[in-house]
């Protein structure tokens, strides 16, 4: 059989693994959200600012949804990461065979719930009448796909999770290109609008979730299971419930506030939404450095508690906050010069109506995220270290947090200040996150050493 390429990360500097690790997850992310991006970019171009709104106006409830499915995910891989750290192969297999049984289960009730209420949670979310129609088709499409999206992803965690991060990159590259060509056939070709860029994003999903099966049936010998790995265990399932469902409790947590701030953007018109869809699309791309440092602090922590190797959580923490420190500077440079053209990708010349209010709201809030990335660097840097512990918990309250400041913003200063309001949400989000998760660490930290000082 084929060699597996599994790696640890319990053994070497810590500031070389973490970035041999987060530089190819990273090259993955930046195509997941290029292709995001494309989607809106060819929306905007070819649909119009009223197309481009009505796919925004669903990216707080697609992160809600979505985000709890990619959390329980990471967090199914979690104690994949601890047994492989440990070296114990049985349990990775049991682990892998018990976790793909939950996602199965879990992925089939929302999918069936999401897309029967999709509707109702529109007209709750107020979404203006002119984009509605438009924003369900988008979005139904994208729940009825839930169950590529959790192949992926349950799939590419547990790759993560034994130290391979470029084979879900090479699959993400491939589905982006795919997405980019299919959103163009189905868009200008076939007229399919909205729905055939959901539709592209779906399929895309899909086709590198099998591409992730094929690669761990083919070259992952760890991962070939018995039958009796498929075979559910109460101790087991416990335990991964109570890795997974905290992690996409805290994304879906988050969210809620991100759905009250959207709701509350969504009374101020088509325009705005559309601002803050494309400021929010470029926004995310520039993240993508953050979020590829968190997953890669997930594995480093699970595999280094896995054996035992407490002293190495501090060391890998402040080798993160450097790298990200580094990257927060440089990027702020770059938006404020470039953020006026960026925006300018998403709108087609014929929307000359409202397109200097947009381009100037879009630009705001642009550049006013960027000034505080390393707040949010700390966020997952932080939150993904100790979900890596094995204290999954702690990452509910630091949503709470965030949730309560989108909250804040949404329900009492947009109304008051607008929109420019709505650009210092996630920074107030971040800045809340991070007051809880500094002291969480150190708590979880001396948590773990106590326990392996009375064994």
């Amino acid at each position: 059989m084929a060699r597996s390429t599994t790696k640890e990360l319990t053994s070497g500097s810590p500031m070389k693994l973490i970035l041999g690790f987060a530089v190819p997850l990273l090259f993955g992310m930046l195509f997941q959200q290029f292709y995001s991006l494309m989607d809106t970019i060819i929306v905007g171009r070819y649909l119009g600012v009223t197309a481009l709104a009505a796919v925004g106006a669903t990216g707080s409830i697609n992160f809600l949804i979505i985000g709890f499915c990619q959390g329980i995910c990471n967090g199914f891989g979690l104690p994949v990461a601890q047994r492989f750290g440990a070296r114990d192969y049985d349990g990775v297999r049991k682990y892998v065979g018990n976790s793909a049984i939950l996602s199965v289960l879990i992925g089939g009730v929302l999918t069936a719930l999401t897309v029967i209420f999709c509707r109702q949670i529109l007209v709750l979310m107020q979404t203006p009448s002119d984009i509605i129609d438009l924003s369900y088709n988008y979005i139904v499409v994208i729940f009825a796909g839930i169950p590529a999206i959790i192949l992926y992803n349950i799939l590419s965690s547990y790759l993560r999770s034994l130290g391979d991060s470029i084979t879900p990159v090479i699959f993400l590259i491939v589905a982006a290109v795919l997405n980019i060509g299919l959103d163009l056939f189905f868009i200008i070709c076939l007229h399919w609008g909205v729905f055939g860029a959901a539709f592209a994003t779906v399929l895309s999903q899909a086709v590198s979730g099998v591409l992730c099966l094929f690669v761990i049936i083919r070259k992952f010998d760890i991962l070939h299971l018995k039958r009796s790995d498929w075979v559910l265990d109460a101790s087991y399932v416990r335990n991964l419930l109570i890795m997974g469902l905290p992690m996409g409790l805290q994304y879906s947590i988050t969210a809620i506030g991100s759905v009250i701030l959207q709701t509350a953007v969504n009374t101020l018109g088509s325009g705005a939404v559309a601002a803050m869809t494309a400021g929010s699309r470029i926004s995310m791309f520039m993240m993508c450095p953050f979020d590829a440092l968190g997953s890669t602090m997930a594995t480093y922590g699970g595999q280094n508690v896995g054996a035992g190797k407490y002293d190495r959580l501090a060391s890998g923490m402040k080798s993160a906050i450097i790298l990200a420190a580094v990257y927060s500077a440089a990027i702020l440079v770059v938006i404020i010069f470039l953020a006026r053209p960026l925006i300018y990708l998403f709108i087609a010349p014929s929307d000359s109506a409202n397109i200097t209010q947009v381009v100037a709201q879009a630009r705001q809030f642009l550049i006013t995220n960027t000034c505080f990335y390393m707040l949010l660097s700390l966020v997952n840097i932080v939150r993904f270290l100790i979900q890596g512990m094995g204290f999954s918990g702690f990452a509910v309250f630091a949503g709470v947090f965030e949730m309560i400041a989108r909250a804040l913003i949404g329900l009492i200063f947009v109304p008051i200040f607008g929109f420019t309001a709505a650009c210092f949400a996630s920074p107030l989000a971040w800045l809340f996150a991070d007051c809880f998760l500094l002291p969480a660490f150190f708590h979880c930290r001396k948590k773990l050493m106590r326990g392996l000082a009375n064994k």
